[in-house]
């Protein structure tokens, strides 16, 4: 077990409910009722008039904080195929070529973040085409309706932009599959609505520890210093979006990275002190410390000789084979084999995670939300807030914003 991880906590259906404030895995469990009200409110907020339903020269996005995945499956989605360039833009300044012909899309849950915001301000007065998702009373929604642009309402109850992904997100790719940008419609959303209804219903609070997928993941991640590596694009994204959940919601560093580039990087941390293999070579070469396998010496005084170093956690995300194999899903699988036996080999846990098949956004749905389970989770079990952290909170006293 975890030296600070109770696992009893997360069992606990009662000790969940007190320590959840903002009922964070109630909004985790909402994300198919979210896909299936975006579509309703899209519908509702014209999202057939988006750049007048003729496909822009360019689409630039704009997302940040707990909305920038936003950006990062629209980017994902549409980089095979888009007839467009799609472009990401985090904060100001709204680059020099954006004009009439092209459409920005503005994400923010509460409709006032700074970024998103003035970058949709600044698209409206280069009449650019607009579409802005987000709260409807808010400044983001003015924006949009001073120029004549479509604004889509995230609905009621959004507490934060980490619970009400689905909500941001489903509007963005619903316009942009009816643009040909994506190959995402109703049919699709409705498939990944169905895959996170199945996710939320496996990591439900009362499924116990031993088969909760996502309380699993959670006590494995909370053995040591996690690493997040996804085996592809897709896993990439799924990846950057865990490693900011463990952060943001349990307060456990994290980095991430996507195969086949970010190998050798992942790979050398293989050789350093967060590995019993680093240990091992470091007994050898002082002559104390550590027994000849590599495994902590059961004499090693932990008052005289300092606290264990944390251990190096895998987490591998990984893609569904494809039916029938190709070869370049055969050599993704080899390397990310390569990896985890590197990693096994070194001392570090390995957990992994794999995509059950389906359209490419289903799969990474599924993903999304099992590590957005585990991270919630995560957080439970050290005692944690998943929604409050008092030092957010004290940088925003100290910021003003």
């Amino acid at each position: 077990m975890a030296p600070y991880l109770d696992e009893a906590r997360i069992d606990d259906e009662g000790a969940i409910a007190a320590l959840d404030s903002h009922q964070t895995l109630r909004g985790l469990a909402t994300a198919g009722a979210q896909v299936r009200e975006a579509i309703d409110l899209s519908a509702e907020g014209g999202i057939d008039r988006v750049a007048g339903g003729e496909r822009p020269r360019s689409v630039l996005v704009a997302s940040l904080g707990g909305s920038a995945v936003v950006c990062d499956v629209l980017d994902l989605l549409a980089e095979p195929g888009s007839p467009v360039p799609v472009s990401v833009r985090r904060n100001v300044p709204l680059p020099g070529w954006v004009g009439p012909l092209d459409l920005v899309i503005a994400v923010s849950q509460s409709g006032r973040a700074a970024g998103p915001l003035a970058l949709a301000a600044e698209a409206a007065r280069r009449g650019a085409s607009l579409l802005t998702v987000g709260a409807s009373d808010s400044p983001l929604a003015d924006v949009a309706a001073q120029a004549r642009g479509v604004h889509i309402d995230i609905g009621r109850g959004r507490a934060t932009s980490r619970t009400a992904l689905w909500s941001l997100l489903a509007p963005v790719l619903l316009a942009a599959g009816r643009l040909g940008i994506v190959d995402v419609g109703e049919r699709v959303l409705l498939e990944v609505a169905d895959r996170l209804d199945e996710v939320a219903e496996a990591c439900r609070p009362s499924s116990e520890s031993f088969v909760n997928p996502a309380k699993v993941l959670a006590t494995d991640l909370a053995e040591g210093v996690p690493v997040v590596l996804g085996d592809g694009p897709l896993n990439g994204v799924a990846a950057k979006r865990a490693a900011s959940m463990l952060a943001r919601t349990a307060r456990i560093p994290a980095i991430h990275g996507e195969l086949p580039d970010d190998a050798a990087q992942i790979v050398a941390c293989f050789d350093g002190p967060f590995t019993t293999a680093y240990g091992a070579s470091a007994a050898a070469r002082s002559g104390s410390g550590f027994a000849g396998d590599g495994g902590p010496d059961i004499f090693t005084d932990p008052f005289l000789d300092g606290p264990a170093s944390p251990r190096l956690g895998l987490l591998m995300l990984r893609d569904a084979d494809p039916d029938p194999m190709t070869r370049e899903a055969a050599e993704s699988a080899a390397l990310a084999d390569a990896v985890t036996e590197a990693a096994r080999e070194a001392g570090a846990r390995v957990s992994e995670v794999a995509a059950q098949p389906g359209h490419p956004l289903t799969r990474l749905a599924g993903q999304l939300a099992t590590t957005d389970f585990a991270a919630t989770y995560l957080a439970l079990g050290l005692g944690l807030d998943p929604a409050v952290s008092p030092h957010v909170t004290d940088l925003r006293r100290r910021t003003g914003h």
